[in-house]
């Protein structure tokens, strides 16, 4: 599946007038492999260990570039501008629980403005951002055993 996302985010790049280079497709394969919003600081990190010298403006420019294209989705997490390769491509519309932890996500498939009906009567809605966050089991059972583990100690 990997594979044909990176193909797919390639050829738009192309068909939008992009160059093709390592360090986009790199930074492509990256986020498709990433199951979370990861940050600038996360991408940066990853690339400087194939790209010596790379710097922070090529990766926002990239990722501004993907976000603007919607290969990337962003948030605000912390203050923190973080991006996630785009799910909707292959699972429709749906918004996103974000872990405050780990930044993992899980979809989620119910759309809150299905709900509004009248109270939006005789407006016009060009888009919605819907987010939940809070913390994923995973980090939940961690914190707990570290807790455990500290009274126990």
């Amino acid at each position: 599946m990997g594979e044909r996302q990176l193909n797919q985010a390639l050829e738009l790049l192309k068909a939008q007038g992009f160059k093709y280079t390592k360090k986009r497709e790199k930074m492509l394969t990256f986020f498709i492999h990433q199951d979370k919003y990861v940050s600038a600081k996360e991408v940066y990190d990853f690339m400087s260990t194939s790209f010596e010298g790379i710097s922070y403006d090529t990766i926002y420019r990239n990722l501004n570039d993907f976000v603007e294209l919607g290969l990337l989705e962003e948030t605000e997490l912390n203050g923190e501008r973080k991006f996630r390769y785009h799910c909707g491509h292959h699972v429709g519309h749906h918004h996103h629980f974000i872990c405050l932890t780990c930044g993992s996500t899980k979809e989620i498939t119910i759309c809150p403005m299905n709900d509004l009906g009248d109270e939006l009567d005789g407006y016009e809605i060009e888009g919605h951002r819907f987010e939940i966050f809070g913390i994923c089991p995973n980090c939940l059972k961690s914190d707990k055993k570290m807790i455990d583990t500290q009274k126990n100690s």
